[in-house]
C-alpha cells in the first residue's frame, strides 16, 4: 500500500464544509475564535451570514448551537478537542446529549500530534469523555478522505448529536476517492490469520505499515479501521478475534476509556481474547515534534510491532 500522499483531516473537513454550505442552507457553523485553525474559515468566507464566531465563550457556543438545531438548522460546532470535550462537557451533557439534539461537534487538534502546543492542548481523554454520554456518537476518521465522507454523513444526520475527532498534523491518505462512510461499521482493510490490529485515526496508517513489517517476519496481521467507536462494530471485531485469537488496539488517546476499552468490553462479553492496548498509558503529553512524540510514547511502527509480539507471546 502506498503512503505517498498526506493531508490533514481538518483540511478535508474545511473543504467539505464549505461545499456543503452551498448545497444546504440549513447548515450553520459556530467556532470560538479558531476559524483559521479549525479550517471553518472557508465556510465563513463563502457563507458569512451562517457563520458565528462566538469568541472565547465555548459554553455559550454549545447552547446557541443547541437552540439553532431545535429551530431547524444543522449546526456544526468546531474548536480544539481540549475545549470541545473538556471545557464544554457539562453543557454538552445538559443541552445536547440529554435532549438528544442534533449538534455536530467537530473537534480539531486532538491527540499527541498537536505537537509543540504541549500537554495543555494535547487532548488524550476526549473519546472517553464523549463515549460515556448517552445519545452521543463518536467517530475518529483515519485519513482526509474519510474525514470528508464523515463530514457529509453527519451533515445529513438529524437523529442526535455526534462527536468527530480530527487532528492538527497531516496523515497518510489510505482510502480511494470512492470511499463511503457508514456509522457503526468497522472497515476490514487487510485480512490476516495471526493477530488482529484494531485502530483509529492516525494509528490506522501506522497499523498498515506495521503489518508490512510483521509480514517480513512471517506474521500475518489483520487490520481493522474502527473509526466508528460509538456505535462500535462489535460483530466484525469479534469475528476477527475468533479467527486470529489475539488482538492489539491502537489509538492516539489514553488506553483507558477509548478504543482499547471499547474493544475489550465487547470481547469480554462475547469472546474473551488476548488483548494488548497501544496508546498513552495514564500520562500527559509534552511539547515536541508530532512524529517524535508518537515514537516517544510507543505509537509508531516499532511500538505496534512490539505490542504484536507481546500479545502473541502471552
Amino acid at each position: 500500500m502506498s503512503f505517498d500522499r498526506t493531508e490533514g483531516t481538518r483540511d478535508a473537513y474545511g473543504k467539505a464544509l464549505a461545499q456543503l454550505g452551498r448545497e444546504d442552507p440549513r447548515i450553520v457553523v459556530l467556532t470560538a475564535d479558531l476559524a483559521g485553525s479549525t479550517k471553518t474559515s472557508s465556510f465563513a468566507a463563502e457563507h458569512p451570514d451562517r457563520f458565528f464566531n462566538m469568541g472565547v465563550a465555548e459554553a455559550n457556543m454549545i447552547g446557541t448551537a443547541a437552540g439553532l438545531a431545535m429551530s431547524g438548522y444543522r449546526p456544526f460546532v468546531s474548536t480544539f478537542a481540549v475545549f470541545a470535550a473538556g471545557k464544554m462537557w457539562e453543557q454538552i451533557r445538559q443541552v445536547v446529549a440529554y435532549p438528544k439534539v442534533p449538534v455536530r461537534i467537530v473537534a480539531t487538534h486532538a491527540g499527541l500530534t498537536v505537537g509543540e502546543d504541549g500537554a495543555s492542548h494535547q487532548m488524550l481523554e476526549d473519546v472517553s469523555n464523549m463515549r460515556v454520554l448517552p445519545n452521543m456518537r463518536v467517530v475518529v476518521p483515519a485519513d482526509a478522505v474519510e474525514a470528508e465522507a464523515v463530514t457529509r454523513f453527519v451533515a445529513a444526520c438529524d437523529d442526535g448529536p455526534i462527536y468527530v475527532r480530527l487532528a492538527r498534523a497531516p496523515f497518510p491518505v489510505i482510502h480511494g476517492e470512492r470511499f463511503s462512510f457508514e456509522l457503526g461499521r468497522a472497515e476490514l482493510l487487510c485480512e490476516g490469520t495471526d493477530v488482529t490490529i484494531v485502530a483509529c485515526g492516525v494509528m490506522v496508517s501506522v497499523a498498515l505499515k506495521a503489518r508490512e513489517r510483521l509480514a517480513e517476519g512471517g506474521i500475518s496481521a489483520e487490520v481493522i479501521n474502527a473509526s466508528s467507536i460509538k456505535p462500535l462494530d462489535a460483530e466484525t471485531i469479534v469475528a476477527s478475534a475468533a479467527k486470529t485469537g489475539a488482538v492489539v488496539t491502537a489509538e492516539e488517546h489514553q488506553i483507558t476509556g477509548g478504543l482499547g476499552s471499547a474493544v475489550c468490553e465487547a470481547l469480554s462479553e462475547r469472546r474473551p481474547t488476548r488483548v494488548v492496548r497501544v496508546g498513552v498509558d495514564d500520562r500527559f503529553g509534552q511539547s515536541g515534534d508530532a512524529d517524535a512524540l508518537l515514537s516517544h510514547y510507543g505509537l509508531d511502527v516499532d511500538g505496534l510491532v512490539a505490542a504484536v509480539h507481546q500479545v502473541l507471546a502471552s
